[in-house]
């Protein structure tokens, strides 16, 4: 089937790419179908349906970016400011840079179809159980909870954040990131600290 023709579906991605580059998050399919050259079935043809197109460009773009934040996060030779800083910063870029597709993953795809919503948030799940993991390993002897608990903090601070900045692009990005990683860095000096609560839930 011509659905499972990698050089065919790149080549159509390649077109939604465009279309919502250039039209933005409310891009019609329609619009994307015309850019490719074909009807809007033969498109959901491609990719089984609607949903499944959602999905192939949230699997196109979202790993893109995962991978370069676990790249920038788990340098060596640089401190935990340093690496906080470079991680946020390159987040911060690659959103302004990619603003309606950021917009279409994460807002519209996400709100229309509930499968890629699911996979938006097992992806940032994701995110945060390997930072986590990261932080457990870079902090001798922090307990292991308290690393997925942070790691999944940082990952929801920095998106709501972004999303946040992104409304507000008068304010600075220096100034949006250094604010971050004060709280990164404060939250990772006292991480080693006793706990004083209850470990887990009643």
């Amino acid at each position: 089937m011509s659905g499972r023709d990698p050089d065919r579906r790149r080549t159509l991605l390649d077109a939604a790419d465009r279309v919502i580059r250039r039209e933005g998050p409310e891009a019609s399919m329609a619009a994307i179908a015309a850019e490719a050259g074909i009807t809007k079935p033969i498109l959901y043809r491609h990719f089984g349906d609607k949903s499944g197109l959602y999905q192939a460009l949230a699997n196109r773009h979202v790993r893109t970016v995962v991978d370069l934040l676990r790249q920038q996060f788990e340098q060596t030779g640089t401190d935990l400011r340093g690496r906080a800083r470079s991680t946020i910063t390159a987040y911060l870029d690659m959103i302004a840079a990619n603003l309606s597709l950021y917009r279409f993953l994460f807002h519209r795809a996400g709100a229309e179809d509930s499968r890629t919503h699911s996979q938006m948030t097992a992806i940032v799940r994701s995110l945060g159980e390997e930072l986590g993991e990261v932080i457990a390993a870079a902090s001798d002897g922090l307990d292991p909870v308290r690393a997925q608990v942070l790691g999944h903090a940082f990952v929801g601070m920095v998106q709501a954040t972004g999303d946040w900045w992104l409304e507000h692009p008068e304010v600075d990005r220096t100034e949006v990131v250094e604010s971050l990683v004060g709280v990164i860095v404060a939250a990772m000096s006292s991480a080693t600290a006793p706990l004083t609560g209850p470990r887990g839930f009643s």
